[in-house]
């Protein structure tokens, strides 16, 4: 295998599909535009959706990029050798070009002759087949022909190899996914990359999205076959260098290096202390690059920003229990901007504002903690050998007291937690918000219904109506369509006036009325600024752009899709105006049928 940097893989990457007619795009902010299935980014073909749908892109049907991603589901999992809540995901996409034969042609030729892995040393898994889709016999006879034997080749089931839909319908279809076999034995006869004993990691992943999910469950074939790719970069640089853990790779030595001089256990001196150590490089990484983004968010009590709230909190929990002083946390952020600022130029842009966010977020989970000690004494003055459950879980929920320093705070007072029934709480509460999550994000904008169309037309009437209101400092940070509403974040730093939100109303539905036919050209990044459009200008330089005009009031970069008139929107109602997070506002509003 090929030893290479971050960089040179990011640069290997780039070059060799776009030396296979593949244009490079930039990569899409964190925070989804007008996506309510996902929170976060959480691999390349989000931000691309409208495209894979049917949607012509500006720059062809070949695309490649590295995307910045954030993934929370597995951050219990975070601290072991593999798992990070912020990736880099390499991907490559045909849209409606080359298909399964090229796809497989391209990821053996990179792999083997670029990254120069051993044949011998791949594993692949195919789709097996069920009553939706036939089993996918030319993906295995497209390895066999590049080069693996049969018995490299593994046919599995729907759960392992199908991807999709991102929703409740959708493009999707069979994947097949690359392993490197690290030759331990077999844990069983049955042993396949479908176990988790270790003897496959895997390494890329090839969708092939070749079937539309009706409503009705019905598998239709699509008309035009996409290729959705996807290899991460922390994981693949950990294996082409022979390291046992990601923490090990040139994108956290540095950060591991910093925490551990000041830590009270060192780096690999126990289990606990080494778990410690990389959740906190790992959560300022992510925290560094969620405030960071061109969208980026604040810590808050609702979505991106509770997530991001979350992270910090955790970091300082730990920091703290290796004695490490809070100032480390934005040395790391400061350290990170200067590792990435080369490849994501925004953190650089954004620098002064992460490491504020950053240090307030310190000194508030720093008086929570002392609110939390108070509620804690009045438990303790109550409570007799053990702290019941639910009330360490009402430390934690109310007011963010880890469980740990409650258990730590009991000891020293003679008690013990109900850690038993701190978990039963817990899970109770997990269970929950995931229901409430499964309820809130289904559907999305892959749906490309009529109802999301008009919504999304309506946020950019919405922008430049606040725009007129508030003044050109308002920006929009986020926002999220399901058929049913529009969510729309954006920066100021009160809450609006009744007159204001009136009057924004008023602007919107005047420039419905007037039934002003919406204008799509495509344009250079340069010349969609000249013109004054308004977009996160995270593309490139020289790249093509969409620009979406509504007459004179409205001008901006969009991915689409877009009602063609003003007058299919009805009647604009802001329903309701709040606080999202520190400097963003929210507004919640609705299309209705009728007349103006």
């Amino acid at each position: 295998m090929q030893k290479l940097t971050s960089s040179e893989l990011r640069t290997q990457y780039l070059n060799f599909f776009k030396n296979h007619g593949h244009a490079v795009i930039g990569s899409a902010s964190l925070i989804p535009e007008n996506d309510p299935t996902v929170l976060f980014t959480t691999a390349g073909m989000h931000p691309l959706e409208p495209y894979l749908m049917g949607e012509k892109h500006p720059l062809g049907k070949r695309l490649v990029n590295v995307q910045k991603c954030v993934r929370t589901g597995d951050i219990d999992e975070v601290g072991d050798a593999t798992h990070c809540t912020f990736f880099e995901m390499l991907g490559n996409w045909s849209l409606g070009d080359y298909f399964k034969k090229e796809s497989i042609h391209f990821s053996y030729d990179f792999l083997v002759n670029v990254l120069k892995i051993n044949p011998k040393d791949l594993a692949v898994s195919v789709f097996e087949g069920d009553g939706d889709s036939p089993r996918d016999v030319d993906s295995a006879g497209y390895w066999v022909s590049e080069g693996l034997s049969p018995e490299q080749v593994y046919f599995l089931p729907k759960k392992n190899n199908w991807w999709g839909p991102a929703g409740l319908t959708g493009p999707c279809g069979p994947d097949t996914e690359i392993f490197i076999d690290t030759k331990k034995p077999k844990c069983s006869p049955d042993c396949s990359p479908a176990c988790d004993c270790g003897k496959f990691i895997e390494i890329w992943n090839n969708v092939f999205m070749q079937y539309n999910k009706t409503a009705e469950g019905k598998f239709v074939p699509l008309d035009n076959k996409n290729v959705d790719t996807g290899m991460g970069l922390e994981r693949t640089i950990c294996i082409l260098n022979g390291y046992k853990s990601v923490y090990e790779t040139d994108l956290f030595i540095d950060a591991i290096k910093l925490i551990g001089s000041e830590a009270s256990a060192k780096y690999g001196e126990s289990e606990e202390a080494t778990r410690a150590i990389r959740i906190i490089a790992d959560h300022m990484r992510t925290a560094t690059f969620i405030i960071g983004d061109e969208r980026g968010v604040t810590p808050g009590n609702i979505d991106q920003g509770y997530v991001l709230r979350r992270l910090i909190r955790r970091a300082i929990r730990y920091a703290r229990k290796l004695s490490i002083r809070v100032s480390t946390l934005w040395e790391l952020a400061e350290l990170y901007v200067g590792q990435y600022a080369n490849v994501y130029g925004e953190l650089e842009r954004n620098k002064a504002g992460i490491i504020s966010e950053i240090k307030k977020e310190i000194e508030k989970f720093e008086k929570t903690l002392n609110g939390g000690l108070k509620e804690f004494e009045k438990v303790a003055a109550i409570t007799t050998g053990v702290i019941d459950g639910a009330a360490a879980f009402r430390l934690y929920d109310t007011f963010g007291f880890p469980v740990e320093i409650t258990e730590e705070l009991a000891k020293d007072k003679g008690l013990t937690v109900d850690r038993a029934g701190f978990d039963a709480a817990f899970v109770s509460h997990q269970q929950k918000s995931q229901a409430g999550a499964e309820q809130k994000f289904k559907g999305g904008l892959h749906d490309h219904l009529d109802e999301t169309t008009r919504l999304h037309t309506a946020t950019h009437l919405l922008q430049a109506a606040l725009r007129r209101v508030l003044g050109e400092g308002v920006f929009q940070r986020g926002s999220n369509i399901t058929a049913e509403r529009l969510r729309f974040d954006f920066s100021f730093g009160r809450p609006m006036t009744s007159d204001e939100i009136s009057e924004t109303e008023k602007i919107v539905n005047d420039v419905i009325k007037a039934e002003i036919d919406i204008v799509l050209e495509e344009m250079s990044v340069e010349e969609a600024k000249n013109k004054g459009a308004l977009g996160v200008f995270e593309s490139k330089y020289g790249e093509i752009v969409k620009v979406y005009t509504i007459g004179g009031f409205s001008k901006e970069i969009c991915g689409g899709p877009h009602a063609k008139n003003t007058r299919e929107l009805g009647v604009f109602k802001i329903e309701k105006e709040q606080s999202s997070s520190s400097g963003v506002r929210r507004i919640r509003a609705v299309l209705i049928n009728g007349e103006l």
